[in-house]
């Protein structure tokens, strides 16, 4: 994963201006948009509201979840490309 310069990773100004709810609906009060995620988006969220760095996530998350490191990276970016397309980023 890249860092945030080069980034597949949506800004940290995107993710900051999301609302979300506890029950994981996520609005965008910029584009509109609004979507659901369920509890493992809902902490993946969070902690990329909150990581400094992508390695700095994905450890987090390895604390977190019986996964490898490879896996926690593919569901990440896989969530990203998600968020990236919902909030225009």
């Amino acid at each position: 994963m890249q860092d945030e310069s080069g980034s597949v990773l949506p800004s940290s100004q995107s993710l900051h201006r999301l609302a979300i709810s506890e029950s994981g609906f996520i609005f965008d009060p910029t584009s509109g948009h609004h979507f659901t995620v369920n509890e493992t988006g809902l902490d993946i969220l969070r902690h990329l509201q909150t990581a400094h760095s992508p390695a700095e996530l994905v450890a987090l998350l390895q604390r977190e979840y019986s996964a490898s490191e490879k896996e926690i990276e593919r569901d990440v970016l896989e969530f990203a490309a998600m968020l990236r397309k919902f909030i225009g980023d």
